[in-house]
């Protein structure tokens, strides 16, 4: 029961130290709040309203799984159904609501059976932390893939529009310029691109396909894009020299990120090692003499030394995380 209570210690405390770290990355500044909230009021003008939330309501009637009971439970357990949509859809895989929570569901009741009978927890153990590591796994994979897609989409983007740019230049229209793009850019660019064609083809407007695709690339510098062309088709201008501008100020604000990242390396790099240090630290001496390291374990007042070392090496984590990032 000892090495039982040592690997709750060692895997709480990791998770622990895990999550401040990447809290501390995932955390937004005020500048980045400000300028997120200004560019939402200014798009709002610019969003279509009703052809695109019919649009929206039909797509939310397909998302089912073909079973009503699941569905109604889906729907009872998830609060915000919409925005988990939005999130499963930036990872640009076909995963549905439906798949989502059966595959939530699943890996709780394995991670459920394998602590129960495979390392003996009671099931008052075994049931929170298969529901924690359950919800928990899904939701970081989810955001992973995303955010890894976004980024992605970000290489390329300003070679994208430099590409539209030419486009216009050459006198082709604004369709047959995306058209164009999204045959030459390559993925995840290319198939968002080529989705906005698609959605012309078969009638919508090019600000509600833009529109729809900024649902899966939330970044503010997408909407730029868009923005500015809705201001040009309303009011006139020169297209292709506004984008001209939008591209280079892009793969600049690209440049600065790199620098700094190459800038803060060290201090990333410590912020690791000392987080981890003390765990690697533990796991040696119990290697070498167990007895010596479950003192502090079967001591109360050792499980006090322990938590009052976890909140501050995660405070710590934390603070230098949050030094070496930048908004840009």
């Amino acid at each position: 029961m000892d090495q039982m209570t040592l690997m709750f210690v060692v895997g709480g405390a990791t998770l622990l130290v895990s999550l401040a770290l990447v809290f501390a990355l995932a955390g937004d500044d005020g500048h980045g709040r400000d300028m997120k909230r200004r560019l939402a009021e200014i798009s709002e003008g610019q969003k279509p309203s009703n052809p695109t939330k019919a649009r929206h309501s039909a797509r939310r009637k397909q998302d089912t799984s073909g079973f009503k009971i699941l569905d109604n439970i889906i729907r009872a357990l998830i609060p915000k159904p919409e925005q988990l949509k939005i999130r499963l859809e930036k990872t640009g895989y076909k995963i549905t609501i439906s798949r989502y929570a059966t595959f939530t569901g699943i890996l709780i009741l394995l991670i459920i059976g394998a602590g129960h009978y495979l390392y003996g927890l009671p099931m008052f153990l075994a049931i929170p932390t298969g529901l924690a590591a359950g919800l928990f796994l899904p939701h970081v994979t989810i955001g992973f893939l995303g955010k890894r897609r976004i980024n992605k989409f970000m290489k390329t983007f300003p070679e994208a529009i430099e590409l539209l740019c030419r486009g216009l230049r050459a006198g082709l229209p604004i369709s047959e310029a995306i058209v164009t793009v999204g045959n030459d850019a390559p993925d995840p660019v290319g198939k968002e691109f080529r989705g906005v064609a698609n959605a012309m083809r078969i009638g919508q407007s090019l600000e509600q396909g833009l529109w729809d695709v900024a649902r899966r690339i939330d970044i503010p510098d997408f909407k730029f894009l868009i923005i500015a062309i809705s201001i040009q088709r309303e009011t006139g201008g020169n297209l292709a020299e506004t984008l001209g501008g939008l591209a280079n100020t892009l793969r600049k604000r690209r440049q600065i990120k790199l620098k700094i990242k190459a800038m803060s390396s060290e201090a990333r790099a410590s912020a690791w090692i000392i987080g981890s240090l003390p765990f690697i630290m533990f796991f040696l001496l119990w290697l070498a003499n167990d007895s010596y390291v479950l003192t502090l374990i079967n001591d109360p007042r050792g499980m006090y030394m322990i938590g009052a070392g976890l909140t501050m090496i995660s405070f710590g984590v934390g603070v230098m995380a949050k030094m070496v990032r930048f908004e840009i």
